[in-house]
């Protein structure tokens, strides 16, 4: 397995890849990694890429002022070792001065898909998100990107990015991975304490039976995590596509939820 530190390095190994025909897969990651991270790489050898790259990069332009940049969880030393295992070919560990140079000015910006949800809450998310995404794919040169469903909102704002700026990258989703209590699998999970996990559970049951019961609302679903101790916030259904507003839960739409467990933000969704 290589490491790459240097975005040039990685990117003239990419070219000679293509040039020899070999199929480039990326998962794009800010490390930390667990089973779900793993599973996009997974996923990645089952879409038969000869070459996965897993990049892991705390992206700070999508940090919003007063967030969790400076304590985001990091292990390098453990995400090599659990990337080699799952069969990555390549990682890609940079640092902030080597993806933005001194002075640098340019950004990618959505203003559709990502105006809502956590786009409204956390103002400039979007863009680090759009811009670090496709610096990686101009360094990494990938035929696919494989992107977990845990960040619902992300992976239509990139697949929109792909379509608008003709990237010849292939968007792959992946389902939620889930601990077995149903939390879903988050690297900020680690900032939970043994009774905030358990409040957390709420989320994943909310959505659950909103899945399975058509009578269950939106309202019940907010005042189910609110009496579980959970500060909520949103709860929406939206187009599964467009990501707008659906006033009623319907088939094919998409449940949202964004809420505080303590001091720590967590989101789930899952589709009707």
């Amino acid at each position: 397995m290589r490491i790459f530190s240097d975005p040039a390095k990685l990117q003239k190994w990419a070219l000679a890849a293509r040039r020899r025909g070999r199929k480039i897969a990326l998962v794009p990651t800010m490390g930390y990694l667990h089973e779900g991270h793993l599973s996009l790489v997974r996923r990645a050898k089952a879409l038969k890429a000869d070459e996965i790259v897993v990049s892991i990069f705390v992206n700070p332009v999508q940090f919003c002022p007063g967030e969790d940049y400076e304590k985001y969880p990091r292990d390098e030393k453990a995400d090599i070792a659990k990337c080699r295992a799952a069969g990555a070919t390549a990682v890609f560990l940079p640092t902030p001065a080597t993806m933005y140079l001194e002075g640098h000015s340019t950004v990618v910006s959505e203003r559709r898909l990502s105006a809502g949800l956590c786009g409204a809450r956390r103002p400039g998310h979007f863009d680090g998100v759009c811009t670090v995404v496709a610096k990686l794919f101009n360094i990494a040169q990938p035929d696919l990107a494989v992107f977990g469903s845990k960040d619902y909102q992300q992976a239509q704002v990139v697949r929109r990015m792909v379509r608008d700026l003709n990237f010849p990258v292939k968007i792959v989703v992946a389902p939620i991975v889930r601990e077995p209590s149903g939390l879903a699998m988050s690297s900020r999970n680690t900032y939970l304490g043994e009774d905030e996990r358990k409040t957390a559970l709420a989320i994943s049951a909310g959505l659950r039976r909103i899945k399975a019961d058509p009578s269950f609302t939106l309202a019940q679903l907010r005042r189910s995590l609110e009496r579980a101790g959970l500060r909520v916030d949103y709860v929406e259904c939206v187009d599964a596509e467009t990501l707008e507003g659906v006033k009623k839960p319907r088939k094919g739409a998409c449940v949202l939820v964004a809420a505080y467990c303590g001091r720590t933000r967590l989101i789930d969704n899952v589709v009707l």
